[in-house]
């Protein structure tokens, strides 16, 4: 903490910013962090339990109702309202037949669930690899000014270098506190966007098979 303090009195207004800026990407990045798992969790836990309990109903209004009750994320509900809507007729969206019409609205529909639960990912990316580069710049700005400031002194000895060095240095150590939490945190939320997407692949293409064999005898509605 000492040494922290030691960095920010001597450092100039550059390696302020440098710090401030990892400061604000470290914030930024464990926001991100806690937001998604509390969303990513409660989708898969949502898309477990809402994907038996639909199939498992006797109609279709209480299919809808169950989905409806438990899926919180609204990830599954838009792809039985693309499955089950009707179209004004006359329209180029239904100038197609019905089994395009279908995989049009269901791929919308799956498109905005997918942004959803991977709403934040580019920016846990971008962090990651940015925050390591952002930091050792800031320590060789800071070796930088701390040379100048030891050579306008008049003297040079190794105590009088290796304080402000190693004082120069917390920011590298900074840059990979802040982008190892992001990437790590990348690849796993990645690894359970994809095990949704599939689930929701294979519900959209289930509710199409569905669509397809009601739909055309108005069963579907």
């Amino acid at each position: 903490m000492e040494g922290l303090q030691q960095f920010w009195q001597q450092t100039d207004g550059v390696g302020r910013a440098v710090a401030l800026l990892l400061l604000a990407m470290s914030i930024s990045a464990w926001v991100v962090i806690l937001w998604k798992a509390w969303v990513l969790r409660r989708a898969r836990r949502d898309i477990a339990r809402a994907v038996p309990a639909f199939w498992a109903a006797e109609t279709i209004d209480s299919a809808r109702t169950q989905l409806q009750a438990l899926d919180r994320e609204q990830v599954l509900a838009p792809l039985l309202s693309a499955a089950t809507a009707r179209p004004a007729a006359g329209t180029l969206e239904t100038s197609g037949v019905l089994e395009s019409q279908l995989t049009r609205r269901l791929r919308d529909a799956l498109h905005g669930g997918l942004a959803h639960l991977q709403y934040g990912q580019v920016l846990l990316a971008s962090i990651g690899s940015t925050a390591p580069f952002i930091g050792l710049f800031g320590t060789v700005w800071g070796i930088y000014h701390a040379l100048v400031s030891i050579s306008a002194a008049g003297s040079i000895t190794i105590e009088k270098v290796a304080g402000p060095v190693g004082e120069a240095l917390i920011m590298t150590a900074a840059g990979l506190a802040v982008a190892i939490p992001a990437v790590l945190a990348y690849n796993l939320y990645g690894k359970w966007v994809a095990a949704c997407e599939a689930e929701l692949e294979g519900f959209a293409h289930d509710l199409r098979e569905m669509a397809l064999d009601a739909g055309k005898s108005g069963a579907l509605a």
